[in-house]
C-alpha cells in the first residue's frame, strides 16, 4: 500500500514549503503583532531559526527507520499497544487539525469573499477536493504541489512589488524594543504552526522520498523558504498597516492587500491575496487528512486506506461547523488547549521516542523493519 508510493526530492520540498506556509500568511503576523507589536517580525525570524531545530529532530528520528512511517516508528520503539495509543493521539491531532483548517476556509470566505453562501456549502465545497486528492494519493498531490507552488509565487511576487511603495518603516521603530524575553514566549506560537506541525510530514518522509540524503535537505529548505515568506508577510503588515492594526485584524494580511493602490488603477486586487491563502491552506489540509486517514488505516493493520476516506471525510465537516462556536473561541482554543496539544504530540512525543530508542537501541537494531 505505501511502499510503492514515490515522490522525488523537489516534490517533498514544495510540500514542505506549502505546508509551512499554509495559513500562517493570514493569521500569523496578527497574533505575533499582539505580543510583539512592531518587533512581530523579529519574532517571526526567532521562531524559523528554532524551527529549524525542531525539524532536525524530525530528520534525526527518521533516519533510524527509513522504511518506516511515523505510526510504525511509535509501534517499534514503543511496544505495540502503547506504540498504538500513542498514535491515536497523533492521528487525532492530523485530523481536528485538518477539520479546523475547513473552518479557517469557510470563515474567511463566508465573512470576506460569498458572504450569501452558507458556511457549510463552502466547508463541503473544500472538502471535496481534500477528499479528491487524498483518494488519488500522495504522487497526484506532489504533482498538483509542483503546479500550484508557481502560481502561489508569481502572486505572491505581484504582491509584494505592490505593497512596496506603501511601507512606513517608522512602523517598525523602534527596533527589539520587545525584549529578548517577550521576542522568545511570542515565538511560540509561530513555532507551532510552521514547524511542530510538521511532524505530520513523518507520514511519508523518508519512506515515499526516492532520496532520502536529498530529502533530508529538501526538509529545511522547503521550511526556510516558506519562513521567510511568513517573515515577509509580518514585516508588511507592520510596516503598512502597524502593529496595534495589525493585532487587532483576524486576517492581516488580507486587509495589508486592501490597501494596494497603483495610480488608482491596479487596487482592490486583495483576492490575490485570498488565492494565495486558499493554495497553501489546501494542501496543509490535504497533508492533515492524508497522515489521519492513512495513520487509522495503519492502527487497524488495513491494506488499504481508500474505504476510510469517504466516512472520514462525512465526519470532518461535521465537525469543522460545531468545532469552534466562533473565531474569538478559536483563537483561545488556539493560545491554550492547541499549543499545549501541539507541543506534546509534535515535540514531546519525539523526545520520548528519542529517549526509548537509546535505552533499547541494541534490541531495536535487532529487530527487522516492519510492523
Amino acid at each position: 500500500m505505501m511502499q510503492n508510493v514515490k515522490i522525488n526530492s523537489y516534490q517533498f520540498l514544495v510540500l514542505v514549503t506549502l505546508f509551512t506556509i499554509g495559513t500562517s500568511i493570514l493569521i500569523v503576523p496578527s497574533g505575533l503583532a499582539d505580543k510583539a507589536n512592531h518587533d512581530a517580525w523579529i519574532v517571526a525570524i526567532v521562531g524559523m531559526v528554532i524551527g529549524l531545530a525542531v525539524i532536525g529532530l524530525f530528520c534525526f528520528i527518521a533516519q533510524w527507520f527509513p522504511h518506516l512511517t511515523f505510526i510504525q516508528m511509535n509501534e517499534m520503539i514503543l511496544g505495540k499497544w502503547l506504540g498504538k495509543a500513542v498514535s491515536l493521539l497523533f492521528v487525532f491531532m492530523s485530523f481536528i487539525y485538518a477539520s479546523s483548517l475547513l473552518f479557517y476556509s469557510g470563515t474567511f470566505l463566508n465573512t470576506h469573499l460569498l458572504p450569501n453562501t452558507p458556511m457549510a456549502s463552502l466547508n463541503i465545497l473544500m472538502a471535496i477536493i481534500i477528499v479528491m486528492g487524498v483518494r488519488l494519493g500522495l504522487e497526484t498531490i506532489a504533482r498538483s504541489a509542483e503546479i500550484f507552488i508557481l502560481v502561489f509565487f508569481v502572486l505572491f511576487f505581484f504582491l509584494v512589488l505592490f505593497i512596496s511603495p506603501e511601507v512606513k518603516f517608522e512602523n517598525v521603530q523602534p527596533v527589539f524594543e520587545a525584549g529578548t524575553k517577550t521576542v522568545i514566549q511570542s515565538a511560540f506560537p509561530f513555532i507551532e504552526v510552521t514547524s511542530v506541525n510538521a511532524i505530520v510530514l513523518l507520514m511519508f518522509f523518508p519512506i515515499n522520498v526516492t532520496n532520502r540524503k536529498q530529502a533530508n535537505k529538501s526538509f529545511f529548505i522547503g521550511y526556510v523558504i516558506g519562513g521567510i515568506v511568513i517573515i515577509i508577510f509580518t514585516f508588511l503588515s507592520v510596516s503598512v498597516l502597524g502593529a496595534y492594526s495589525t493585532a487587532a485584524e483576524v486576517f492581516p494580511s488580507y486587509e495589508l492587500a486592501k490597501r494596494i493602490n497603483i495610480g488608482d488603477f491596479i487596487q482592490r486586487i486583495e483576492a490575490f491575496m485570498a488565492g494565495l491563502w486558499i493554495i497553501a491552506l489546501y494542501f496543509k489540509a490535504t497533508i492533515y487528512f492524508y497522515a489521519s486517514v492513512l495513520g487509522i488505516a495503519q492502527i487497524l493493520n488495513l491494506k488499504d486506506y481508500r474505504p476510510l476516506i469517504l466516512p472520514l471525510g462525512i465526519i470532518g465537516v461535521v465537525l469543522s461547523l460545531v468545532i469552534y462556536p466562533n473565531v474569538v473561541y478559536q483563537q483561545n482554543w488556539n493560545q491554550t488547549t492547541g499549543i499545549f496539544f501541539s507541543f506534546s504530540i509534535g515535540l514531546f512525543l519525539p523526545l520520548l521516542l528519542v529517549a526509548v530508542y537509546v535505552i533499547r537501541k541494541k534490541q531495536l537494531k535487532k529487530a527487522p523493519e516492519s510492523s
